[in-house]
């Protein structure tokens, strides 16, 4: 019985995808929920599965063709059987430099990449989780090999399609790559906010102490009950939720020329990923405690690190945090993420003198900002919401208890 390969019904934000590679060509055996092809949006990657155990018969959209929601991808035999090779295939097949099709440590854009370098597993350094070979891996080790000779035939060989290194004079050389969907949609967001939006940003600085000592007191207990580590973001999350329902216009945003406000609290955290940047939603964080935040974050940043990511996962959102001081940022200007009217920026938790009582003393300080829309958010609006938070997490009692 004959089965149809269709692209996973992608949502309204999300006009066409684009196919990266099949990891299976026709008259290959398949297994059921083996990875077939890898569509990519501009937010994710996506897998498609076999729906059942067979043989793949047609590729109707080859790797780099758009594709839209529930496309015609290929076809597949249900409970059929792959024939055997014939020796000679074989034998071709073992020349070829590609890595095996089936090997679960390669990602399929990463074995076309290598097929059309010429490259082997054993030539790249997976970065991937358990070592797993990525695109970016590949790219890397293109963009060393020509440090190496070149095989004299090399000149007749076609030229590799998505990566070209140029080598200028001795070590000094240049690549130049396609932008990925996901990096080619963040560029243009973040050029719609910057053009689009009246955007300012407010700054405080937040003590940090009280929250480190209440964590450090009770993170060990915290763990064993809820099995789930207490990080800092889950007290700012929870402090962010707590504000937006103070102040209902951080929480909103632009539709044309109305104002939608929120009644809900779905808050997107900034987790970085081997593809970039990305977003997952927190949703009605306002009725989740620290545990649910903790497991929820944690959960979110184990999907980006494997690719697990969905469209659900990055879809909506009311308010944004990012956190550029796990890198090392001691201040920054955080964009907006349209249509969200505000962005909360974390960063680097560093030791300060400071005045307490009137006596000089050593505290860990942390910057925050908040960039905001001024279409939709007053100034006195956003200074007194990062003053909230700032408050909040200098007294976590009140946040605990919501007082």
């Amino acid at each position: 019985m004959s089965s149809e390969i269709l692209t996973p019904v992608l949502p309204e934000s999300v006009a066409d995808a684009t196919v990266v590679a099949w990891s299976k060509k026709p008259g290959d055996a398949v297994k059921q929920d083996e990875v077939l092809v890898e569509i990519e949006t501009d937010k994710v990657v996506l897998e498609v599965p076999a729906p059942a155990d067979g043989v793949l018969i047609e590729i109707v959209q080859d790797a780099g063709a758009t594709v839209t929601s529930s496309q015609l991808l290929g076809r597949m035999e249900v409970g059929a059987v792959a024939a055997a090779p014939a020796p000679q295939v074989a034998t071709a097949q073992a020349e070829a430099p590609a890595v095996p099709a089936a090997d679960p440590q390669t990602a399929p854009a990463a074995r076309k990449l290598m097929a059309e370098n010429n490259l082997s597993a054993s030539d790249v350094e997976g970065s991937g989780k358990q070592g797993r070979i990525l695109k970016e891996d590949v790219q890397a080790a293109v963009a060393a090999k020509p440090a190496a000779a070149p095989a004299p035939e090399a000149s007749a060989a076609p030229a590799p399609a998505p990566t070209v290194v140029v080598a200028a004079s001795g070590s000094r050389m240049e690549q130049r790559v396609p932008m990925t969907r996901l990096r080619a949609r963040i560029a243009e967001r973040l050029m719609y906010a910057k053009s689009s939006t009246a955007m300012l940003t407010t700054f405080n600085e937040v003590d940090m102490k009280p929250l480190m000592d209440m964590r450090n007191e009770y993170k060990d207990v915290f763990e064993k009950k809820h099995k789930a580590k207490l990080g800092l973001m889950s007290l700012f999350v929870k402090a962010a939720a707590v504000a937006l329902q103070r102040f209902p216009e951080i929480n909103a945003s632009i539709d044309g020329n109305d104002i939608v406000y929120h009644g809900y609290c779905d808050i997107g955290i900034a987790v970085s990923s081997d593809r970039g940047l990305v977003v997952p939603i927190l949703r009605n964080v306002e009725n989740m405690g620290l545990a649910g935040i903790e497991s929820g974050i944690a959960g979110y940043a184990a999907k980006a690190r494997e690719g697990k990511l969905d469209m659900n996962d990055l879809s909506g959102g009311t308010f944004t945090i990012t956190n550029g001081g796990v890198f090392g940022s001691l201040l920054s200007t955080p964009i907006l993420n349209p249509p969200q009217s505000a962005i909360l920026g974390m960063h680097s938790i560093q030791k300060r003198p400071v005045v307490v009582n009137d006596q000089i003393v050593i505290r860990p300080m942390m910057y925050v900002a908040l960039s905001y829309d001024h279409r939709i958010v007053d100034g006195q609006g956003a200074v007194t919401f990062l003053k909230t938070i700032k408050e909040l997490v200098e007294n976590p009692v009140r946040l605990i208890l919501e007082v």
